[in-house]
């Protein structure tokens, strides 16, 4: 019985240990974000819409008035071209 007791100390030290290390990790690395967001931000290079020409130039403009529609004017289309 002795033994019984022991083992399962020993488990949920383990364990409570182990939740522990994990959840330092987890705020590190939050933290972490942080800084690399406040000091390093990510640079935003502007692109320069351009569309290839196609032969059917009907679909490109119902794609560009579709998505025109679906974004509310915020969406551009850079590039049409087939899969």
């Amino acid at each position: 019985m002795e033994n019984i007791v022991l083992g399962l100390l020993l488990m949920v030290v383990g364990m409570a240990t182990v939740f522990l290390i994990l959840l330092i990790v987890i705020y590190l690395g939050k933290y972490l974000i942080i800084l690399v967001n406040k000091y390093a931000p990510e640079e935003f290079v502007q692109k320069v819409p351009s569309v290839n020409p196609t032969k059917d130039t009907g679909a490109v403009d119902a794609i560009k008035s579709a998505v025109d529609i679906l974004t509310a004017g915020k969406g551009q289309v850079i590039k049409v071209e087939k899969l």
